[in-house]
């Protein structure tokens, strides 16, 4: 199983510490550009599941693109 924790720069190597301390758990930390990168597609996956079910509205992709 793979858990992402949010923990402030300060206590994250004590936590580290205990992590890594345990033989059977793995801890790798994130940089700040992966780990935004990595919320980032959660938000988006979260809009298609809206979208799906007739939550949220698509928007028309010639308009997207005319944003950019």
């Amino acid at each position: 199983m793979k858990v992402l924790l949010d923990i402030p720069d300060h206590k994250a190597s004590s936590l580290l510490e205990v992590l890594n301390s345990i033989s059977y758990v793995k801890a790798t930390p994130l940089t700040d550009a992966k780990a935004l990168l990595m919320e980032e597609i959660r938000e988006a996956v979260e809009e298609m599941k809206l979208i799906r079910t007739g939550k949220k509205e698509a928007r028309n992709a010639e308009d997207f693109l005319n944003e950019l």
